[in-house]
């Protein structure tokens, strides 16, 4: 039997899964683990589920252990994943894609809906019992039929993102260094351009990247420049694809319209200019919050773990 550490709260169908093969050690308070707490509970262990909140790192890894065999993050990114220091260590790196991929997606359009028809200071309004009345030109935003929604990352969820844009009436345009297959973009008359092009022509730009040293502060001024005074920013992947002091720039300015996040470059915290922009919607990271998709990473997880120690192939391993 197994030693498994599960370094924060997770569904419990995934801590099932484990505790029916191995002993596992589980951090269940509601606060997240600290990093010296992390780094004493994770200890002997032979298999590690992550969370985005914890830096697996050679302190990390070393911490563990030589024993440790595999480290299954609960996300679809793995930035907090030393992956080439658990490959010197031969630790196995999981993460969890395509069970989040329409939640996610669903996050990025509800984004979009927010700030470009400007439900966000709507709600505000009703809430602070602001006086207000019905008028032709009240709260007046912008309708997406006919309108370009520009998608930063072609994968799974940029796919799943054009689709719903599709549906609303609008037009589509991508970069990325990657060609989707064709059947993910038959019936889109997805339109893959240069991400300059992109940012000049999209009345909506949604970021679905991964996050990676190329792509780190991937919009920051110059890009903002380019963008329609008119359009939307909206990023539902990482924090750090975008400078959040330059967007905050762009905003003050008015070069770009507005924006809605729910990521943030230096997570939990948020740029103070951000907060009391009524052009900007604010989500803390809630991509995948749903009871059924988390349910799944926490499976997903779980079965990539199990699969190794058992001295099978993962389900879903990280390539670097």
């Amino acid at each position: 039997m197994a030693r498994v550490v599960v370094t924060n709260r997770i569904p419990a169908e995934g801590l099932a899964a484990l505790r029916a093969e191995h002993e596992v050690i589980a951090w269940e308070h509601e606060e997240c683990i600290s990093r010296a707490e992390c780094l004493e509970l994770v200890k002997g262990a032979d298999g590690i589920l992550t969370l985005l909140t914890e830096k697996v790192d050679a302190e990390f890894l070393d911490a563990a252990g030589p024993q440790l065999k595999v480290v299954a993050n609960v996300a679809v990114g793995y930035n907090n994943v030393d992956v080439p220091a658990c490959e010197a260590r031969g630790v196995v790196a999981t993460n969890t894609p395509r069970v989040l991929t329409e939640t996610t997606a669903d996050t990025a359009f509800g984004l979009m809906l927010m700030v470009t028809r400007r439900f966000g200071e709507g709600e505000r309004v009703i809430r602070s019992q602001t006086p207000w009345q019905w008028g032709m030109f009240y709260l007046l935003g912008m309708g997406l039929q006919g309108k370009t929604v520009g998608i930063v990352g072609m994968g799974q969820i940029g796919v799943a993102m054009a689709r719903r844009a599709k549906a609303f009436g609008m037009s589509v345009v991508y970069a990325d260094d990657y060609d989707p297959p064709a059947a993910a973009l038959e019936g889109l008359d997805a339109r893959k351009v240069t991400l300059d092009e992109l940012l000049r022509v999209s009345d909506v730009v949604s970021l679905h990247c991964p996050y990676l040293p190329s792509t780190h502060h991937l919009l920051s001024t110059e890009q903002f420049a380019l963008m329609k005074r008119t359009a939307f920013v909206v990023n539902s992947a990482r924090g750090p694809i975008i400078d959040e002091a330059a967007l905050v720039a762009a905003l003050e300015a008015g070069e770009i319209a507005g924006a809605g996040l729910d990521v943030f470059e230096n997570e939990p915290a948020v740029h103070p200019g951000l907060l009391s922009m009524e052009n900007v919607v604010l989500l803390p990271h809630l991509g995948s919050a749903t009871v059924e998709t988390r349910t799944a990473m926490a499976e997903l997880a779980a079965a990539n773990c199990l699969n190794v120690l058992r001295g099978e192939a993962p389900i879903t391993p990280v390539t670097h």
